[in-house]
């Protein structure tokens, strides 16, 4: 098909990842940190501490903690998530922009390396991120954190499990959220929406990887509203949210229904659809479009976590 792209990010089409490769996990893997490897390295404009923490757990769970130095605390937490299909990433991966968030949001932000599928499926991931929730806010007063100002933030898949995380610490009775940046996610496993069925062929994420991502992910077994947010019939209680689409994503219109639904439910959420974008195109940073997605991710964050 032919897309009417953001003219400034036409010309790095052919230097992103095309094609169905989530049928080969490692092979997408290894892809994945090679096209990391060519992104620009982002300089934190104050000092940071960064440290790699093994969260007691069953199992237990890598996490990288990061911190700007010079604040006087106790500041707000971000509990962190990856994206990447839930097949792809780790605490490398997502190292630029975890960095990011930390020293331009003035957080402490604890990067969750949850269990991937196909090797770990649902709920292993989902799991994980949240004992590394409980965790955060069990220790509170050693991290300096404020346990009032908890949020979770997720892209993509990562975007999925927080959502997800967000329902099962209400459900659960577990630590209060205070936000949730849900950004461009991967919430709905049927697969039906009008943009889920019409972009098979969109560049970075399309149908094809889709369906593998969820047949990894659930690995045979039925979604629940935790698998997937999208089936979750009762959205009251849920904290704040911003939800992120891109116009020429798969993803794009579960994204926007749920936050329709969230809106619907009573819970204060924002919503923004960028046109001409596409999953991932945010990987090109001096597009003005990219820019305006950053800015605003980073000023619902604040808002949020800064009050």
């Amino acid at each position: 098909m032919s897309y009417a792209i953001d003219p400034e990010l036409t010309p790095w089409l052919a230097m992103l990842p095309q094609g169905t490769t989530f049928d080969d996990p490692a092979k997408a893997r290894a892809g994945m940190h090679e096209m990391r490897a060519h992104l620009p390295a982002y300089t934190p404009p104050v000092p940071m501490t960064v440290e790699d923490v093994l969260v007691p757990g069953s199992p237990d769970v890598p996490v990288r903690v990061y911190r700007p130095t010079g604040l006087s605390g106790p500041l707000p937490a971000l509990v962190n998530i990856h994206g990447g299909g839930f097949v792809l990433g780790d605490l490398d991966t997502e190292h630029p922009n975890a960095l990011q968030l930390s020293a331009e949001l003035g957080v402490v932000l604890v990067s969750v390396d949850y269990r991937l599928a196909p090797e770990n499926p649902f709920p292993a991931g989902l799991e994980d991120c949240y004992t590394a929730l409980e965790w955060v806010a069990a220790k509170a007063a050693e991290l300096d954190v404020d346990p009032a100002r908890i949020a979770v933030a997720g892209e993509s898949a990562g975007g999925g499990l927080a959502a997800a995380l967000a329902l099962l610490a209400r459900d659960r009775g577990g630590p209060a959220l205070c936000f949730q940046y849900l950004g461009i996610p991967e919430l709905d496993d049927r697969l039906a929406t009008p943009s889920m069925t019409q972009f098979t062929d969109t560049p970075v994420w399309h149908r094809p990887n889709a369906e593998l991502s969820w047949r990894y992910y659930l690995g045979g077994q039925p979604a629940t509203q935790y698998a997937a947010p999208a089936r979750a019939e009762d959205l009251t209680g849920l904290p704040p949210a911003y939800v992120s689409a891109c116009e020429f994503d798969p993803l794009r219109d579960e994204g926007l229904v749920y936050a329709h639904r969230l809106i619907q439910a009573g819970v204060p959420t924002e919503v923004h659809h960028f046109p001409g974008t596409f999953h991932g195109s945010g990987m090109v940073r001096a597009a003005a479009v990219s820019k305006r997605m950053v800015a605003e991710k980073l000023d619902s964050l604040r808002r949020a976590l800064h009050p």
